[in-house]
């Protein structure tokens, strides 16, 4: 009669393994969440309408979140991914401008990201695809004598929309994010 008994190697691998599926599951797709890019005001893109190169160019999106376009007029992309936009975009060319408009839309300029309390050099800078909280506590100058890397908060949305997300230094920052680090006491 041959009996199996539970090593502590086999538990340990079974609890790692529960332990992986888990962190899949639950904490990666907050992550991945975390970083689906959204457009809003400040960003420029460029509207690609292929075969027809005069209403193709560069556009800013304006203070109300919009992009004017020709023929179309201003569409409103806050808040929507390029490929949203994209089909917006294709929508309006569709009804009534163009038989089968094929767009591209494409991000070339990100909004600024802003920095403030215990930091260096306070502020408004360009944003870096891929940036942590790390990597723009750097950009303004690093942390004062009295940072505190354990109490950071970072400011995302737009207005009424606005959230305070609890930072790491490994948090992911998007444009337009407000990056705050507090004042430590001891």
């Amino acid at each position: 009669m041959t009996t199996k008994s539970l090593m502590p190697g086999s538990i340990h691998r079974d609890l790692c393994a529960v332990l992986s599926l888990l962190f899949t599951l639950l904490i990666a797709p907050v992550a991945a969440a975390q970083t689906i890019y959204v457009m809003d005001s400040g960003d420029t893109v460029r509207v690609t309408v292929f075969g027809e190169p005069d209403l193709s160019g560069e556009f800013k999106v304006d203070a109300m979140g919009r992009l004017n376009l020709a023929l179309i007029g201003p569409i409103d992309v806050r808040n929507l991914t390029t490929d949203q936009a994209r089909q917006k975009i294709h929508d309006a060319y569709l009804d009534g401008y163009l038989r089968h408009p094929d767009i591209a839309v494409e991000i070339i300029a990100f909004r600024p990201f802003f920095i403030m309390g215990e930091v260096n050099q306070p502020g408004s800078y360009d944003y870096v695809p891929g940036m942590n909280v790390l990597n723009a506590i750097a950009v303004g100058g690093g942390l004062t004598y009295r940072g505190d890397e354990n109490d950071i908060e970072i400011l995302r949305g737009h207005d009424a929309s606005r959230v305070i997300i609890p930072a790491t230094l490994a948090t992911i920052v998007m444009p337009g994010d407000i990056v705050r680090v507090a004042e430590r006491y001891f």
